[in-house]
């Protein structure tokens, strides 16, 4: 009877552990479902995080891509307006260079014989200026009188030295001498579509040629001389000697 009892504990013990073991397996597997469950209900929640990491990543980038952009188009918006202030600088030195060449153009147009002999001459050579065989002294005085009859008028100076049978270079270095010295003034005029010189008096230059020869400048007995003595000009030989010499002496037509 004692072993039997014996064998039927060990029977109820073994089918004890067989029912441990049972529960045991269904635990794993309850605790394997439940794993699996949390990490199924985890992993929705990552990409959601992800998702949200993500849009605002995509929204900061697309708010500096605009910044950028902006940036760039202001950096262009510059370039190009340096560009077009250069291009106009270069316009205005290209059409400033224009007026520059013109008005050369047109100085040297407007330049007369006289301009380019004062360029040309140094002052002792328009000073000194001397015609072959010609009285200098006795030509300023004809200048002068011719000059004189027109007053603040004065005259063109083609006409003057086509009376007086000069040439226009000849001409013209005598104008130059006599501004030099003070006698007359030039003003430039454009007449006939060409600059010229209008020549007018200024000052008449000092002549000796009214008392050449006088004998009262080497008279002997010029000390003993006067209006009531009895040695008078009223009465010298030699005044009128010397009045009618002067007196037939050809005119030289002006």
């Amino acid at each position: 009877m004692a072993k039997k009892k014996d064998e039927e504990l060990a029977i109820e013990a073994e089918k004890l552990k067989a029912e441990l073991e049972q529960l045991k397996e269904t635990k794993k597997k309850l605790d394997e479902k439940t794993k699996t469950k949390k990490t199924a209900k985890k992993e929705p929640k990552k990409p959601k995080k992800e998702a949200k990491k993500e849009e605002t990543k995509t929204k900061k980038t697309a708010k500096k891509e605009p910044k950028k952009s902006k940036k760039e188009a202001k950096k262009e918006e510059t370039k190009t307006k340096k560009t077009a202030k250069k291009e106009e600088k270069k316009v205005k030195l290209t059409k400033k260079q224009e007026r520059e060449l013109a008005a050369k153009k047109e100085a040297e147009e407007q330049r007369t014989l006289e301009e380019e002999l004062e360029e040309q001459l140094t002052d002792a050579e328009i000073e000194n200026f001397q015609i072959e065989k010609v009285d200098m002294e006795k030509l300023t005085n004809r200048v002068c009188e011719m000059l004189a009859k027109y007053e603040s008028n004065g005259m063109f100076q083609s006409e003057l030295w086509k009376k007086l049978k000069l040439s226009s270079r000849d001409g013209s270095r005598l104008a130059l001498k006599l501004e030099r010295t003070g006698i007359i003034n030039r003003e430039k005029l454009l007449e006939k579509g060409r600059w010229t010189y209008k020549l007018i008096l200024k000052k008449t230059p000092i002549s000796t040629q009214s008392i050449e020869n006088a004998p009262c400048l080497i008279c002997p007995v010029e000390q003993k001389c006067s209006l009531d003595g009895e040695i008078s000009p009223r009465t010298c030989q030699w005044i009128d000697e010397w009045v009618t010499a002067d007196l037939k002496k050809p005119k030289v037509s002006q």
